[in-house]
């Protein structure tokens, strides 16, 4: 039980931390992931389901981020060409440019996690990964 509380509290205050620092740029966390998943896909689009997806966020979360991410001018949708029932999330210049910016910050500020040395930050995420592969997560 200590150690599920202290994995929840310190998520919730991980979240709080990395979205003070993403307000100025006008985003929260899980709209800040959207749009660096998006700047890695080739053509910079991405399905709403497949965004959902790599995310590993139900339909409804994925529709509310785009939704923002799209009234602030950072992404646009657009007809997917290859599933006509199917929609696109673009990333737009504007959105580059605040991805960038916004990972900058965050990489200035460690992501949250300044208090762990390299050798905790190895140790933390080598055993977070094993508590992931056990629930099927990702594959090896």
């Amino acid at each position: 039980m200590r150690a599920v509380t202290s994995v929840m509290r310190a998520q919730q205050v991980l979240l709080a931390e990395l979205d003070g620092l993403l307000k100025p740029f006008g985003i929260t966390f899980s709209r800040y992931e959207a749009l660096v998943l998006l700047t890695f896909a080739r053509s910079g689009s991405l399905p709403l389901s497949r965004i959902g997806e790599r995310l590993q966020v139900h339909a409804t979360s994925v529709t509310n981020v785009i939704d923002r991410l799209e009234a602030a001018g950072l992404v646009r949708r657009v007809p997917n060409p290859r599933d006509g029932r199917g929609t696109l999330a673009v990333i737009t210049q504007d959105g580059r440019q605040v991805a960038e910016k916004a990972t900058a910050e965050l990489n200035a500020a460690r992501f949250g996690l300044d208090a762990l040395g390299g050798d905790d930050l190895r140790a933390l995420f080598g055993i977070l990964r094993r508590v992931r592969e056990h629930a099927g997560d990702y594959a090896e």
